[in-house]
């Protein structure tokens, strides 16, 4: 094998390993602002419950002591 074509088979990995770490940092970047997002846009502690004066206290059925949910 010359030179060069040990050269051109080198400068091929060097090309597709950047390639490879780019691709993976730009999912990385996109996961993370992905969960960025659901972060500030959801009510992870607004959950479905009884409201207060609703009916009968039942066995596994509570109601919270403040909704934290926005109407």
């Amino acid at each position: 094998m010359s030179e060069n074509a040990v050269a051109g088979s080198i400068a091929r990995t060097k090309v597709a390993v950047s390639l490879f770490v780019g691709f993976a940092l730009l999912l990385l970047l996109i996961a993370n602002g992905h969960l960025i997002y659901v972060a500030t846009t959801s009510q992870p502690a607004c959950v479905a419950h009884v409201q207060q004066g609703e009916g009968i206290a039942q066995p596994g059925r509570y109601s919270a002591a403040q909704s934290a949910c926005s109407p």
